[in-house]
């Protein structure tokens, strides 16, 4: 049994479509997971609009029943959803979840966003069969699989999620401002971790490390570089060099830098994942570092 894990969108705050975003992709937040015939959609971005449509080419007439998990209603983070085809076939089932007052928060923020004048079809007006799941609980069940949630440290109310399918478990904190007590001391020591480096972790960012340790995969918000950062803290986002100690720290076998900042081109990205793979190799890890790709993603795969 193998897990797929697909990027749609990788791309924060505003979609950034040009000839200098074209490698990594221009598309804000959507991430696919695929366990057999089970989908799970991470975020409804502007990404979900091609997903919608390689979904229906794939399927034809055989109806699409799917798990959309959003993280929060940041217009970044739900605007594909207007767009999204299968959700306008009657024969199809979309399941979205979301947290804190979700029934009629997230249905009010989905609903408005395509109100006239801003759309011209109501979202009332979808035919496919369409729930809201409020979540109360931060653990789970979607397609037979748990998944975990935890709050993190973005503006309003906003969620990462951790999957956990019989390949691995796969971790999507896609906008998270993490504390940078951590950062120098991985960035600037040689050599393996120890035991020790825990007095070094920010008491608020414990949790969350527990939260992602040894995951397999974690697709981590790295928006900005260090320099950047600090004209931006309080925004909500981390730097690359935060979320590579983060990583680091935790054991997580791969990383993908996420919510590339739209000003950010595919050469400044390919910078930022060669200097988090320099920290990485310093400290002689053997995480995998890649900056999140449209079009590429993982597998995993059940050991015998």
């Amino acid at each position: 049994m193998k897990t797929i894990v697909k990027f749609w969108g990788v791309r924060g705050s505003i979609p950034a479509p040009s000839a200098e975003t074209v490698f990594y992709g221009g598309n804000t937040p959507c991430v696919e997971i695929r366990v057999n015939d089970h989908i799970i959609v991470l975020d409804a971005g502007t990404g979900l609009r091609r997903l919608g449509l390689s979904l229906k080419q794939e399927f034809q007439e055989r109806p699409i029943h799917l798990d959309l998990l959003i993280t929060h209603t940041h217009w970044d983070h739900i605007q594909g959803f207007p767009f999204f085809l299968p959700a306008y076939d009657p024969k199809n089932k979309i399941t979205i979840y979301g947290y804190e007052g979700a029934t009629q928060g997230l249905q009010s923020t989905l609903s408005s966003q395509m109100e006239s004048p801003y759309f011209p079809i109501s979202m009332q007006q979808m035919p496919s069969h369409l729930v809201i799941r409020e979540l109360k609980e931060m653990k789970f069940e979607v397609a037979g699989m748990t998944v975990t949630a935890c709050f993190v440290n973005h503006p309003g109310i906003c969620v990462g999620y951790r999957v956990h399918t019989p390949a691995g478990s796969i971790c999507y904190l896609p906008d998270v401002e993490l504390f940078r007590r951590l950062r120098d001391r991985w960035k600037n020591e040689t050599g393996p971790a120890q035991d020790h480096d825990t007095d070094f972790v920010p008491e608020q960012d414990q949790g969350l490390v527990e939260f992602i340790r040894n995951a397999d995969v974690l697709i981590l918000d790295s928006q900005y570089d260090a320099e950047e950062y600090e004209q931006h803290t309080g925004w909500g986002h981390s730097c690359v060099e935060d979320s590579v100690a983060f990583a680091l720290h935790a054991g997580v076998k791969r990383l993908f830098l996420f919510h590339h900042d739209p000003d950010h081109t595919d050469d400044h990205v390919s910078k930022m994942v060669a200097e988090a793979r320099k920290m990485a190799a310093q400290r002689q890890s053997s995480l995998i570092i890649e900056g999140a790709r449209e079009g590429a993603g993982c597998e995993l795969h059940t050991t015998a």
